[in-house]
């Protein structure tokens, strides 16, 4: 469990939007190794590359754009966050806004929208395909949930609770980014190990490792701690989560060769170091930019 049980979370102001749609995640449906590396290239870029997958992927209902917006059902306390995981995608997002309110000055909290099958956005088509992302103009994080399945079944990573808040917290590590100028400062410069768009994704990575140390110290209206301390197997859950989402371990699970030239994110072990080094030293040891390798 992650959610202390007694904890508030009512006052989440998550939204959920789009028509339903089901995504085969095992049995033969999203086919081939290849389309599950292009599901994560995508999900961790925010650049639908589902255009490469063919079908597949839909089980004979038409994709949505539309939008049927609601908040999260049944999400009032942490114990409904430990049981469902639209409830502890949105129950993360208040401990984030108290988190990052405590460390910015003029906060304002992004959007976040939990996606039911697909929805549109001014960064493309949120949906399962995609995966998690944050779209700078409407400052937004959009989540489909049924993501984690995807990263479990398919790709073998655990992507137990710890590692679904390090999601939800490195999405909003680049809302941080957004915020305070990171972007406009470093914007793309191509790929790389030593590129702005590695060093911005590592960033975030090591802002989910410094919240996660924390996070227990935040509560809610009533004093209780949101979340309980994360346990080294928990952690290890989530140190795997972003070794899996490693460029170099994406270029190795489709067959094709290590090519650091071509690396956007990191590989795993970069992912991993900065993580750590948000969790055991803070958010002052997380200026990926004044290194010369990140």
């Amino acid at each position: 469990m992650t959610f202390n049980p007694d904890a508030d979370v009512s006052d989440n102001n998550v939204q959920r939007r789009g028509r339903g749609r089901t995504v085969a995640i095992a049995g033969g449906g999203v086919a081939g190794l290849g389309a599950v590396v292009v599901l994560l290239i995508s999900a961790f870029t925010g650049v639908d590359l589902t255009g490469l997958l063919g079908g597949g992927t839909d089980q004979g209902q038409p994709q949505s754009t539309g939008s049927s917006e609601g908040g999260v059902q049944n999400c009032s306390t942490g114990s409904d966050a430990n049981k469902d995981v639209d409830c502890r995608v949105a129950a993360t997002s208040l401990v984030l806004n108290q988190y990052w309110t405590k460390h910015v000055k003029g906060y304002v909290a992004p959007q976040q929208v939990s996606v039911d099958g697909a929805t549109s956005t001014p960064c493309g088509t949120a949906s399962n395909d995609v995966g998690p992302f944050y779209c700078p103009p409407d400052q937004t994080v959009y989540i489909d949930p049924t993501f984690f399945a995807l990263l479990h079944q398919q790709f073998g990573a655990e992507a137990g609770d710890l590692a679904q808040v390090y999601v939800v917290a490195h999405e909003y590590g680049h809302h941080i980014q957004n915020l305070v100028g990171t972007m406009e400062k470093y914007p793309n410069n191509g790929t790389g190990p030593a590129s702005n768009g590695v060093r911005t994704e590592l960033q975030a990575d090591c802002y989910a490792g410094a919240f996660i140390a924390d996070m227990a110290a935040q509560k809610d209206k009533n004093g209780n701690p949101y979340m309980k301390k994360p346990t080294q197997a928990q952690i290890a859950d989530a140190l795997d989560a972003a070794a899996a989402v490693g460029d170099d371990h994406i270029q190795q699970q489709s067959g094709g060769q290590t090519n650091p030239e071509t690396w956007t994110h990191g590989s795993s072990d970069q992912r991993k170091h900065w993580f750590t080094n948000g969790y055991q030293s803070g958010l002052g040891q997380c200026d990926t930019f004044s290194v010369a390798t990140p």
